[in-house]
């Protein structure tokens, strides 16, 4: 069985890492800027192999390392700014819930065709 960590466990792992491997955090800045260079190697993952392109000799298919990617600058950027995300996830489903419970499970374009 593949060992399972908390998200507070993977802040603390992250914090351990940079200050064992990485020097120092990246500025906030330079770390919104590799999150959003993460976000767009997903996003060539997910449309070459859900969308029309095709991958290109050598490139990487692997959806699971460009995620991994993104949480890991993301988790980057809540310790350096002081954010749980364990406290921030939870306070988001409460808000989502709060919010939404109804409105996807009422709206007509989700339902027309089916649920996934």
């Amino acid at each position: 069985m593949e060992k399972q960590i908390t998200i507070n466990e993977a802040q603390q792992m992250v914090d351990a890492w940079i200050k064992q491997y990485g020097v120092r955090y990246f500025s906030e800045l330079t770390n919104m800027a590799v999150l959003t260079e993460e976000v767009g190697e997903l996003a060539r993952v997910i449309a070459r192999t859900f969308g029309d392109q095709s991958f290109k000799q050598g490139e990487n298919h692997d959806l699971s390392d460009e995620m991994a990617d993104i949480l890991w600058v993301l988790i980057c950027l809540a310790n350096q700014t002081g954010v749980d995300l364990n406290k921030a996830f939870l306070k988001t489903i409460e808000k989502k819930t709060d919010r939404d419970k109804y409105r996807h499970i009422n709206n007509p374009k989700l339902n027309e065709h089916g649920n996934k």
